[in-house]
Protein backbone atom coordinates (compact mmCIF):
# COMPACT_ATOMS: atom_id res chain seq x y z
CA UNK A 1 0.00 0.00 0.00
CA UNK A 2 1.34 3.40 -0.49
CA UNK A 3 1.76 6.01 1.73
CA UNK A 4 1.42 9.21 0.08
CA UNK A 5 -1.70 11.10 0.78
CA UNK A 6 -3.37 12.49 -2.09
CA UNK A 7 -4.85 16.01 -1.90
CA UNK A 8 -7.45 15.04 -4.42
CA UNK A 9 -8.45 12.01 -6.16
CA UNK A 10 -11.46 11.83 -8.84
CA UNK A 11 -12.76 8.30 -9.71
CA UNK A 12 -14.13 8.57 -13.49
CA UNK A 13 -12.25 9.57 -16.72
CA UNK A 14 -15.38 10.83 -18.21
CA UNK A 15 -15.71 15.01 -19.50
CA UNK A 16 -16.83 15.74 -15.25
CA UNK A 17 -14.52 13.47 -13.96
CA UNK A 18 -11.29 15.23 -15.93
CA UNK A 19 -12.67 19.04 -15.97
CA UNK A 20 -12.88 18.51 -11.72
CA UNK A 21 -9.38 17.43 -11.92
CA UNK A 22 -7.60 20.18 -14.21
CA UNK A 23 -10.35 22.49 -12.42
CA UNK A 24 -8.63 21.53 -8.97
CA UNK A 25 -5.26 22.12 -10.34
CA UNK A 26 -5.79 25.08 -11.75
CA UNK A 27 -7.32 26.74 -8.42
CA UNK A 28 -4.63 24.72 -6.27
CA UNK A 29 -1.41 24.76 -8.21
CA UNK A 30 1.22 22.13 -7.26
CA UNK A 31 -1.45 19.93 -5.69
CA UNK A 32 -1.70 15.98 -5.97
CA UNK A 33 -4.40 15.04 -7.91
CA UNK A 34 -4.54 11.56 -9.07
CA UNK A 35 -7.45 10.99 -11.50
CA UNK A 36 -8.97 6.83 -11.40
CA UNK A 37 -10.55 5.14 -14.79
CA UNK A 38 -11.80 1.63 -14.88
CA UNK A 39 -11.05 1.46 -18.75
CA UNK A 40 -8.12 1.39 -20.96
CA UNK A 41 -8.95 5.11 -22.19
CA UNK A 42 -10.80 7.97 -21.32
CA UNK A 43 -14.24 9.47 -22.49
CA UNK A 44 -15.41 5.40 -22.91
CA UNK A 45 -18.67 5.45 -22.33
CA UNK A 46 -21.70 8.36 -21.99
CA UNK A 47 -18.56 11.04 -23.14
CA UNK A 48 -17.55 9.28 -26.19
CA UNK A 49 -20.99 8.14 -27.13
CA UNK A 50 -23.39 11.06 -27.37
CA UNK A 51 -24.18 12.87 -30.19
CA UNK A 52 -21.78 15.67 -30.09
CA UNK A 53 -24.06 18.62 -29.27
CA UNK A 54 -22.51 21.52 -28.11
CA UNK A 55 -26.06 22.96 -26.46
CA UNK A 56 -27.17 26.13 -26.10
CA UNK A 57 -29.34 25.16 -22.93
CA UNK A 58 -33.22 26.02 -24.29
CA UNK A 59 -35.06 23.30 -22.89
CA UNK A 60 -33.79 23.84 -19.15
CA UNK A 61 -36.02 25.05 -16.26
CA UNK A 62 -35.02 28.63 -16.23
CA UNK A 63 -33.03 29.22 -12.77
CA UNK A 64 -32.02 25.23 -12.92
CA UNK A 65 -28.31 24.27 -12.62
CA UNK A 66 -29.15 22.70 -15.74
CA UNK A 67 -30.09 25.99 -17.49
CA UNK A 68 -27.30 28.03 -15.85
CA UNK A 69 -24.42 25.29 -16.73
CA UNK A 70 -25.36 24.60 -20.36
CA UNK A 71 -25.04 28.39 -20.94
CA UNK A 72 -21.60 29.01 -19.48
CA UNK A 73 -20.40 25.65 -20.44
CA UNK A 74 -21.15 26.16 -23.99
CA UNK A 75 -18.69 29.37 -23.88
CA UNK A 76 -15.70 27.35 -22.26
CA UNK A 77 -16.36 24.11 -24.55
CA UNK A 78 -15.18 26.53 -27.59
CA UNK A 79 -12.87 28.40 -25.41
CA UNK A 80 -11.01 25.57 -24.82
CA UNK A 81 -11.41 24.08 -28.15
CA UNK A 82 -10.10 27.52 -29.39
CA UNK A 83 -6.81 27.51 -27.13
CA UNK A 84 -5.92 23.99 -28.03
CA UNK A 85 -6.44 23.44 -32.04
CA UNK A 86 -9.61 21.67 -31.33
CA UNK A 87 -12.58 21.23 -34.17
CA UNK A 88 -16.02 22.61 -33.89
CA UNK A 89 -18.90 23.76 -36.06
CA UNK A 90 -21.14 26.27 -35.09
CA UNK A 91 -23.94 24.76 -37.07
CA UNK A 92 -26.81 26.47 -35.01
CA UNK A 93 -30.00 24.33 -34.72
CA UNK A 94 -33.40 24.48 -35.65
CA UNK A 95 -36.32 22.88 -33.07
CA UNK A 96 -39.05 21.91 -36.02
CA UNK A 97 -43.20 22.25 -35.34
CA UNK A 98 -44.98 19.84 -37.29
CA UNK A 99 -48.68 19.84 -36.57
CA UNK A 100 -50.90 22.91 -34.13
CA UNK A 101 -50.18 20.96 -30.99
CA UNK A 102 -46.19 21.70 -31.90
CA UNK A 103 -46.68 25.28 -32.50
CA UNK A 104 -47.70 26.20 -29.20
CA UNK A 105 -45.23 23.99 -27.09
CA UNK A 106 -42.66 26.16 -29.66
CA UNK A 107 -44.09 29.54 -28.24
CA UNK A 108 -43.37 28.33 -25.42
CA UNK A 109 -39.86 27.00 -25.60
CA UNK A 110 -39.17 30.09 -27.41
CA UNK A 111 -40.37 31.85 -24.01
CA UNK A 112 -38.26 30.00 -22.69
CA UNK A 113 -35.25 30.37 -24.26
CA UNK A 114 -35.75 34.49 -23.74
CA UNK A 115 -35.88 33.84 -20.44
CA UNK A 116 -32.73 32.02 -20.43
CA UNK A 117 -31.28 34.79 -22.70
CA UNK A 118 -30.39 32.66 -25.49
CA UNK A 119 -29.75 34.22 -29.07
CA UNK A 120 -33.01 32.69 -30.71
CA UNK A 121 -35.31 33.44 -33.81
CA UNK A 122 -38.67 32.37 -34.51
CA UNK A 123 -39.04 31.58 -37.86
CA UNK A 124 -42.35 30.80 -40.11
CA UNK A 125 -42.58 27.30 -42.17
CA UNK A 126 -41.47 29.62 -45.82
CA UNK A 127 -38.46 30.85 -43.81
CA UNK A 128 -37.89 27.43 -42.88
CA UNK A 129 -38.16 26.35 -46.18
CA UNK A 130 -35.96 28.48 -47.79
CA UNK A 131 -33.28 27.61 -45.18
CA UNK A 132 -33.82 24.37 -45.21
CA UNK A 133 -35.64 22.48 -48.42
CA UNK A 134 -36.01 18.73 -47.09
CA UNK A 135 -37.06 20.15 -43.70
CA UNK A 136 -41.10 20.48 -43.82
CA UNK A 137 -42.97 22.56 -41.18
CA UNK A 138 -45.14 25.24 -39.72
CA UNK A 139 -42.49 27.32 -38.02
CA UNK A 140 -39.27 26.87 -36.13
CA UNK A 141 -36.85 28.34 -33.68
CA UNK A 142 -33.21 28.64 -35.01
CA UNK A 143 -31.21 28.30 -31.83
CA UNK A 144 -27.97 30.31 -32.87
CA UNK A 145 -25.39 29.05 -30.03
CA UNK A 146 -26.05 25.44 -30.70
CA UNK A 147 -22.43 23.05 -32.37
CA UNK A 148 -20.73 19.81 -32.35
CA UNK A 149 -17.34 18.74 -31.54
CA UNK A 150 -15.91 15.33 -30.47
CA UNK A 151 -16.26 14.84 -26.92
CA UNK A 152 -13.48 12.25 -27.04
CA UNK A 153 -11.12 14.46 -28.56
CA UNK A 154 -11.76 17.09 -25.86
CA UNK A 155 -11.36 14.22 -23.18
CA UNK A 156 -8.05 13.22 -24.54
CA UNK A 157 -6.95 17.11 -24.43
CA UNK A 158 -8.21 17.55 -20.75
CA UNK A 159 -6.34 14.45 -20.07
CA UNK A 160 -2.96 16.11 -21.42
CA UNK A 161 -3.88 19.27 -19.67
CA UNK A 162 -4.23 17.16 -16.30
CA UNK A 163 -0.66 16.30 -16.66
CA UNK A 164 0.55 19.42 -17.66
CA UNK A 165 -0.50 20.96 -14.38
CA UNK A 166 0.93 18.05 -12.15
CA UNK A 167 -1.96 15.25 -12.07
CA UNK A 168 -2.35 11.40 -12.69
CA UNK A 169 -5.06 10.04 -14.61
CA UNK A 170 -4.34 6.17 -13.94
CA UNK A 171 -6.06 4.01 -16.83
CA UNK A 172 -7.17 0.16 -16.49
CA UNK A 173 -7.73 0.91 -12.76
CA UNK A 174 -11.20 0.03 -11.80
CA UNK A 175 -12.11 0.97 -7.86
CA UNK A 176 -12.87 -1.93 -5.73
CA UNK A 177 -13.32 -0.70 -2.71
CA UNK A 178 -13.70 3.05 -0.97
CA UNK A 179 -13.95 4.04 2.80
CA UNK A 180 -14.03 7.12 4.68
CA UNK A 181 -12.17 7.92 7.64
CA UNK A 182 -11.59 10.81 9.68
CA UNK A 183 -8.20 12.06 8.18
CA UNK A 184 -8.52 10.94 4.43
CA UNK A 185 -10.14 8.39 1.80
CA UNK A 186 -9.00 5.30 1.07
CA UNK A 187 -10.13 4.10 -1.91
CA UNK A 188 -8.48 0.46 -3.39
CA UNK A 189 -7.98 -0.29 -6.61
CA UNK A 190 -7.29 -3.59 -9.18
CA UNK A 191 -3.79 -2.45 -10.93
CA UNK A 192 -2.99 -5.58 -13.37
CA UNK A 193 -5.29 -8.05 -10.79
CA UNK A 194 -3.08 -6.88 -8.04
CA UNK A 195 -5.19 -4.91 -5.55
CA UNK A 196 -3.50 -1.53 -3.78
CA UNK A 197 -4.94 1.56 -2.12
CA UNK A 198 -4.92 5.35 -3.11
CA UNK A 199 -5.01 7.55 -0.36
CA UNK A 200 -6.78 11.20 -0.58
CA UNK A 201 -7.59 13.75 1.74
CA UNK A 202 -10.58 14.55 -0.55
CA UNK A 203 -12.40 12.26 -3.05
CA UNK A 204 -14.82 12.85 -5.87
CA UNK A 205 -17.01 10.27 -7.49
CA UNK A 206 -18.21 11.30 -11.52
CA UNK A 207 -18.83 7.55 -11.86
CA UNK A 208 -21.59 7.78 -14.55
CA UNK A 209 -23.80 5.05 -14.68
CA UNK A 210 -21.73 3.55 -12.04
CA UNK A 211 -22.80 6.23 -9.73
CA UNK A 212 -24.92 4.36 -7.43
CA UNK A 213 -22.86 1.68 -6.71
CA UNK A 214 -20.17 3.49 -6.37
CA UNK A 215 -21.93 5.48 -3.67
CA UNK A 216 -23.19 2.29 -2.02
CA UNK A 217 -19.53 0.96 -1.97
CA UNK A 218 -18.09 3.96 -0.36
CA UNK A 219 -20.99 3.18 2.41
CA UNK A 220 -23.67 5.88 1.36
CA UNK A 221 -27.22 4.91 1.02
CA UNK A 222 -27.96 6.43 -2.57
CA UNK A 223 -31.65 8.17 -2.64
CA UNK A 224 -31.86 6.58 -6.55
CA UNK A 225 -30.68 3.71 -8.54
CA UNK A 226 -29.60 4.26 -11.83
CA UNK A 227 -31.91 2.79 -14.80
CA UNK A 228 -30.06 2.54 -18.35
CA UNK A 229 -31.77 3.93 -21.53
CA UNK A 230 -30.34 3.06 -25.22
CA UNK A 231 -30.30 5.81 -27.25
CA UNK A 232 -30.01 4.07 -30.73
CA UNK A 233 -28.84 5.82 -34.24
CA UNK A 234 -28.40 5.68 -37.31
CA UNK A 235 -26.55 7.01 -40.07
CA UNK A 236 -27.62 8.50 -43.27
CA UNK A 237 -25.90 6.96 -46.49
CA UNK A 238 -22.99 9.22 -47.22
CA UNK A 239 -24.69 10.75 -50.87
CA UNK A 240 -27.17 12.42 -48.19
CA UNK A 241 -24.63 13.86 -45.64
CA UNK A 242 -25.53 17.85 -46.92
CA UNK A 243 -29.52 17.41 -46.84
CA UNK A 244 -29.38 19.64 -43.96
CA UNK A 245 -26.90 22.70 -42.81
CA UNK A 246 -27.91 22.57 -39.37
CA UNK A 247 -29.13 20.11 -36.45
CA UNK A 248 -32.64 19.43 -37.13
CA UNK A 249 -34.56 18.87 -33.87
CA UNK A 250 -38.37 18.12 -33.25
CA UNK A 251 -40.59 20.27 -30.83
CA UNK A 252 -40.27 17.83 -27.64
CA UNK A 253 -43.15 16.16 -25.65
CA UNK A 254 -42.84 18.35 -22.41
CA UNK A 255 -44.58 15.17 -21.06
CA UNK A 256 -41.38 13.05 -21.52
CA UNK A 257 -37.69 13.34 -20.61
CA UNK A 258 -36.43 12.48 -24.08
CA UNK A 259 -35.58 15.35 -26.63
CA UNK A 260 -36.74 12.89 -29.53
CA UNK A 261 -34.86 11.98 -32.40
CA UNK A 262 -33.29 14.30 -34.64
CA UNK A 263 -30.97 15.07 -37.17
CA UNK A 264 -27.23 15.94 -36.38
CA UNK A 265 -24.54 17.17 -38.18
CA UNK A 266 -21.40 14.89 -37.25
CA UNK A 267 -17.45 16.49 -37.18
CA UNK A 268 -16.52 13.65 -39.51
CA UNK A 269 -18.84 15.34 -42.15
CA UNK A 270 -21.59 12.59 -41.97
CA UNK A 271 -25.70 12.59 -40.43
CA UNK A 272 -26.98 10.92 -37.89
CA UNK A 273 -30.71 10.01 -36.95
CA UNK A 274 -31.37 9.52 -33.40
CA UNK A 275 -31.99 8.54 -30.58
CA UNK A 276 -34.88 6.82 -29.21
CA UNK A 277 -34.90 5.79 -25.74
CA UNK A 278 -34.71 2.13 -25.05
CA UNK A 279 -34.83 0.68 -21.94
CA UNK A 280 -31.34 -1.55 -21.46
CA UNK A 281 -30.40 -4.29 -19.99
CA UNK A 282 -26.63 -3.58 -19.53
CA UNK A 283 -25.61 -0.69 -18.05
CA UNK A 284 -22.56 -0.59 -20.60
CA UNK A 285 -24.14 -2.97 -23.29
CA UNK A 286 -23.93 -0.55 -26.66
CA UNK A 287 -24.59 -3.67 -29.45
CA UNK A 288 -28.01 -4.03 -29.66
CA UNK A 289 -30.13 -7.00 -27.46
CA UNK A 290 -27.05 -6.54 -24.65
CA UNK A 291 -27.65 -8.24 -21.37
CA UNK A 292 -25.90 -7.82 -18.17
CA UNK A 293 -27.04 -10.74 -15.43
CA UNK A 294 -26.31 -8.18 -12.82
CA UNK A 295 -27.12 -4.97 -14.37
CA UNK A 296 -31.27 -6.72 -14.88
CA UNK A 297 -31.14 -8.62 -11.81
CA UNK A 298 -30.46 -4.60 -9.95
CA UNK A 299 -32.96 -3.10 -11.98
CA UNK A 300 -35.42 -5.14 -11.58
CA UNK A 301 -35.22 -5.96 -7.66
CA UNK A 302 -35.65 -1.95 -7.59
CA UNK A 303 -39.30 -0.82 -7.13
CA UNK A 304 -38.69 2.64 -8.35
CA UNK A 305 -38.29 1.10 -11.74
CA UNK A 306 -41.38 -0.77 -11.84
CA UNK A 307 -43.12 2.69 -11.03
CA UNK A 308 -41.21 4.51 -13.43
CA UNK A 309 -42.22 1.62 -15.84
CA UNK A 310 -46.24 2.09 -15.29
CA UNK A 311 -46.16 5.62 -15.43
CA UNK A 312 -44.18 5.12 -18.93
CA UNK A 313 -45.64 1.79 -20.22
CA UNK A 314 -47.08 3.58 -23.57
CA UNK A 315 -44.17 5.19 -24.38
CA UNK A 316 -41.55 2.46 -23.52
CA UNK A 317 -44.07 0.10 -25.59
CA UNK A 318 -43.50 2.64 -29.24
CA UNK A 319 -40.05 3.05 -28.04
CA UNK A 320 -39.40 -0.77 -28.11
CA UNK A 321 -41.63 -1.28 -31.44
CA UNK A 322 -39.60 1.24 -33.26
CA UNK A 323 -36.40 0.26 -32.45
CA UNK A 324 -37.30 -3.43 -33.87
CA UNK A 325 -39.42 -1.42 -36.94
CA UNK A 326 -37.57 0.70 -39.03
CA UNK A 327 -40.16 2.31 -40.56
CA UNK A 328 -41.94 3.55 -37.78
CA UNK A 329 -38.57 4.73 -36.48
CA UNK A 330 -38.50 6.58 -39.96
CA UNK A 331 -41.75 7.82 -39.50
CA UNK A 332 -40.88 10.05 -36.34
CA UNK A 333 -38.58 12.17 -38.91
CA UNK A 334 -40.31 12.15 -41.95
CA UNK A 335 -42.78 14.04 -40.24
CA UNK A 336 -40.41 16.52 -40.41
CA UNK A 337 -37.68 15.38 -43.14
CA UNK A 338 -40.55 13.34 -45.97
CA UNK A 339 -37.88 12.34 -48.50
CA UNK A 340 -35.90 9.63 -46.22
CA UNK A 341 -36.50 6.42 -46.63
CA UNK A 342 -35.63 3.04 -44.76
CA UNK A 343 -33.10 2.30 -47.28
CA UNK A 344 -31.11 5.60 -46.22
CA UNK A 345 -30.12 4.41 -42.85
CA UNK A 346 -27.18 2.54 -41.83
CA UNK A 347 -25.64 1.28 -38.50
CA UNK A 348 -24.47 3.82 -35.95
CA UNK A 349 -23.21 2.77 -32.31
CA UNK A 350 -25.64 3.14 -29.77
CA UNK A 351 -25.24 5.34 -26.48
CA UNK A 352 -26.45 4.97 -23.04
CA UNK A 353 -28.52 7.54 -21.17
CA UNK A 354 -27.85 7.18 -17.04
CA UNK A 355 -31.01 8.01 -15.58
CA UNK A 356 -31.43 8.35 -12.29
CA UNK A 357 -34.59 6.83 -11.17
CA UNK A 358 -35.80 7.57 -7.30
CA UNK A 359 -38.15 4.68 -5.20
CA UNK A 360 -41.15 6.60 -5.88
CA UNK A 361 -40.58 6.31 -9.38
CA UNK A 362 -39.53 9.77 -10.63
CA UNK A 363 -36.97 10.60 -12.98
CA UNK A 364 -33.60 13.03 -11.08
CA UNK A 365 -34.14 15.58 -14.20
CA UNK A 366 -31.36 18.01 -13.03
CA UNK A 367 -28.11 17.61 -11.50
CA UNK A 368 -27.59 15.56 -8.19
CA UNK A 369 -24.96 15.67 -5.49
CA UNK A 370 -24.26 13.48 -2.12
CA UNK A 371 -21.68 14.67 -0.15
CA UNK A 372 -20.13 13.51 3.04
CA UNK A 373 -17.34 15.31 5.27
CA UNK A 374 -14.64 13.95 2.84
CA UNK A 375 -16.39 13.10 -0.50
CA UNK A 376 -18.77 14.07 -3.04
CA UNK A 377 -20.39 12.02 -5.56
CA UNK A 378 -21.80 13.62 -8.59
CA UNK A 379 -24.83 11.32 -8.63
CA UNK A 380 -26.76 12.52 -11.76
CA UNK A 381 -25.17 14.65 -14.76
CA UNK A 382 -27.76 13.80 -17.79
CA UNK A 383 -27.27 15.67 -20.93
CA UNK A 384 -26.26 18.50 -21.43
CA UNK A 385 -23.56 17.34 -19.27
CA UNK A 386 -20.73 17.05 -21.50
CA UNK A 387 -21.68 20.69 -22.36
CA UNK A 388 -22.01 21.76 -18.75
CA UNK A 389 -18.76 19.51 -17.48
CA UNK A 390 -16.46 22.40 -16.56
CA UNK A 391 -19.36 24.86 -14.95
CA UNK A 392 -20.38 21.23 -13.06
CA UNK A 393 -16.53 20.95 -12.41
CA UNK A 394 -16.67 24.81 -10.81
CA UNK A 395 -19.60 24.16 -8.68
CA UNK A 396 -18.02 20.41 -7.57
CA UNK A 397 -15.02 22.75 -6.26
CA UNK A 398 -16.34 25.13 -4.78
CA UNK A 399 -17.78 22.54 -2.27
CA UNK A 400 -14.79 20.30 -2.28
CA UNK A 401 -12.55 23.57 -1.41
CA UNK A 402 -15.04 25.08 0.74
CA UNK A 403 -15.10 22.39 3.07
CA UNK A 404 -11.57 21.55 3.23
CA UNK A 405 -11.51 24.99 4.19
CA UNK A 406 -14.16 24.11 7.46
CA UNK A 407 -11.91 21.18 8.19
Amino acid sequence: MSTKVHDFCVVGGGIVGLATALTLLQRRPGSSVVVIEKEHDVAAHQTGHNSGVIHAGIYYQPGSRKALFCKQGSEWTRRFCDDHGIGYRNTGKLIVATDDLEVERMRALHERALINELDVELIDAAELRRREPAITGKGAIFLRSTGIVDYRAVCRTMAQEVAAHGGEVRLATPVVGIAETASRVEIDVQNGGVRERVLADRLVVCGGIQADRLAALAGLEPDFRMVPFRGEYYRLRPELNSIVNTLIYPVPDPSLPFLGVHLTLMMDGGVTIGPNAVLGFAREGYPKLSVNAADLKDMVRFGGFWKLARKQLRTGITEQWDSLYRPGYLKRVQKYCPQLKVSDFRPEEAGIRAQAVRADGSMIEDFHFLTTDRMLHVANAPSPAATSAMPIAGYVADQILGAEAKA
